[in-house]
């Protein structure tokens, strides 16, 4: 056999910055950083996976030398060296799947953007259905929510929706980050049912856009020329565009070069306001510049929304027949009542094993 150092060197290195990470934690600067105790807790999550998966390995590895050796001069050992082998495979399959290179996002809070498309009103409704089942998954995980902004319609629905979903545990498995489970959501999300405007109880078609992308750090940097921006604001409306505050608190920016614009209404002041959505713009400036790169890489994440129209969409939502099926993983199921109160894995999951299949046939 191989040395462990030939066999596995990523593995080796992942062994060193482990341990070095783990110095950096007990030490005064870190324990008094809340950012930078974060940021560190994330990536020695994401070693530790790698850190067992490579001990368990070497562990089994050791043993099958040793039954072999003893092998030659004992016949006993053999049933020893036949049990050890196939638990050594399956520990090297392992640590060859956590080798793989990962999203480095993927222990990432995010900002999901759902925004009405085609459909009108039907649209705006299903907006709403998307938003409270993103809360329902998010509350069945632990993780944190917060509604930044809303355009309300007269009828209960949604122009469009920012909301910000957030993991608070400092130590998490890149698997089990919010960015992990939730980038696959972004696309276009189409609904087939009787709209509750349809008279006649005709099926229609309508088309929701959602747009994720991982939320800025606290301490990340990101120069942004105060002259590419527009700054408007305005009073903070409810639904039907009628307004619900006496002051200009409600905040808008647009970012000139992109054509990105952000608002911002549902904090108390314009001061609150205007932060909150300068750093949603910062997030969004990373994400379409981290886009840009991965398609001239030929590595586009996987089908994030351009825009609002039927023709993209990744998913169907079928309610007279209660299926959902997505477009990329061939899912389909006929849970759609659950799904839309937070039962979500399964359809999450069939998204992340098909990017790992991809990941492993191009590693």
């Amino acid at each position: 056999m191989t040395s462990e150092d030939e066999q596995f060197p990523v593995a080796q290195k992942a062994l060193e910055e482990f341990a070095d990470i783990e110095q950096q934690l007990q030490s005064h600067d870190v324990l008094t950083d809340q950012n930078l105790a974060r940021r560190l807790g994330k990536r020695y999550s994401a070693l530790k996976q790698v850190v067992n998966a490579y001990k368990a390995w070497k562990t089994l590895n050791e043993d099958c030398i040793v039954a072999r050796d003893l092998a030659r001069t004992d016949p006993d050992f053999e049933d020893e060296v036949n049990e050890i082998v196939p638990k050594l495979n399956d520990a090297r399959i392992l640590l060859n799947n956590v080798l793989i290179p990962r999203d480095e996002d993927d222990t990432s809070d995010v900002i999901v953007e759902i925004k009405a498309g085609a459909g009108g009103e039907e649209s705006a409704l299903f907006a709403g259905d998307l938003l409270r089942m993103y809360l329902k998954y998010s509350e069945k995980r632990g993780w944190k929510t917060q509604i930044m902004d809303t355009t309300e319609t007269d009828i209960g629905g949604y122009k469009d929706v920012t909301l910000a979903i957030r993991n608070t545990n400092l130590e998490i498995a890149p698997a089990d980050g919010v960015w992990a489970n939730l980038k696959f959501e972004g696309g276009v999300h189409r609904v087939q049912r009787i709209p509750v405007t349809e008279s006649s109880g005709r099926i229609h078609t309508s088309a929701t856009g959602v747009y994720v992308y991982p939320e800025l750090e606290e301490d990340a940097e990101i120069e942004i020329d105060q002259n590419d921006l527009r700054i408007d604001v305005f009073r903070a409306g409810g639904p039907g565009g009628q307004c619900v505050n006496t002051t200009d608190s409600a905040v808008r920016i647009t970012h000139i070069p992109t054509g990105i614009v952000v608002s911002m209404q549902n904090e108390k002041s314009q001061i609150q306001n205007r932060a909150a959505a300068l750093k949603v713009l910062k997030s969004r400036l990373i994400a379409k510049k981290q886009e840009e790169e991965a398609i001239k890489n030929s590595d586009m994440r996987l089908n994030q929304v351009r825009t609002a129209d039927r023709s993209e969409r990744i998913r169907t939502y079928n309610f007279p027949e209660n299926r959902i099926t997505d477009h990329r993983s061939n899912f389909k199921a006929y849970n759609l009542d659950q799904v839309l109160n937070g039962d979500l894995d399964a359809v999450i999951n069939s998204c992340i094993e098909l990017d790992e299949k991809t990941r492993l046939a191009n590693a």
